[in-house]
């Protein structure tokens, strides 16, 4: 005879933004117990009308008003004791968010705050091992393909790119080597224009290119 024990489902978003050349962490201060006013992932419950992915994009939805953020399913964390509110099995994603002064002030609203990833505070529950995670799913992701177009203004420059690899693999690129691997992958626009801030000679804007960008086949940067 089956015993029936009652479960929640929910969904909790790593969203990873990028400001001053640092790799950042949107968290925010819980307003219910357990672990009342500590910090803590953003989450929610999966309505039973909806996805678990759709779940994710109404809580993303919620706190930035921002519809087509990029989203990528972590894994699935279900240790019984996970949550001591009760049994809770919790579908990790990680997203993608900009970090501008509209989603700001609505971020602001919801008592949530963008933190540097090498300085973040110690979460609830798992949520720190939900961020490693997630961490090593972006490094994954742009080892095997050019990533940058959600997290960086619409032009940029090749430095600002690397800075923002920098960020990500937290160790330094060397610049002539990312330079022309960034420019042999094809997936850039180069355009008429230049960023006179970096250097007197200026450094020329790039833009991706509008089209899907499939994965490579191997490694363009190596996970380490």
């Amino acid at each position: 005879m089956y015993q029936h024990i009652a479960q929640l489902v929910s969904v909790d978003c790593i969203i990873f933004g990028y400001e001053n050349d640092e790799l950042k962490l949107l968290v925010f201060k819980r307003w219910i117990e357990p672990c009342k006013g500590k910090l803590s992932l953003l989450g929610g419950w999966v309505n039973p009308d909806e996805s678990v992915t759709d779940a994710a994009r109404r809580v993303l939805k919620l706190i930035s008003g921002l519809n087509d953020i990029y989203l990528e399913q972590v894994d699935v964390f279900s240790d019984v004791g996970r949550d001591p509110g009760g049994r809770v099995i919790s579908i990790a994603y990680y997203a993608l968010m900009p970090i501008d002064e509209q989603n700001k002030k609505l971020i602001e609203q919801h008592s949530a705050q963008w933190v540097p990833y090498n300085n973040k505070p110690g979460l609830i529950f798992d949520h720190d091992t939900m961020v490693e995670k997630a961490l090593e799913k972006l490094r994954m992701k742009a080892s095997y393909n050019l990533i940058g177009e959600h997290l960086l203004p619409e032009k940029f420059t090749l430095l600002q790119l690397r800075k923002l690899y920098n960020a990500i693999f937290q160790k330094e690129f060397d610049p002539g080597n990312f330079r022309k691997k960034v420019l042999s992958l094809k997936l850039l626009e180069q355009l008429n224009e230049k960023d006179t801030t970096e250097s007197k000679r200026g450094a020329y804007f790039y833009r991706f290119k509008k089209k899907d960008h499939a994965n490579f086949s191997n490694q363009i940067f190596r996970v380490e």
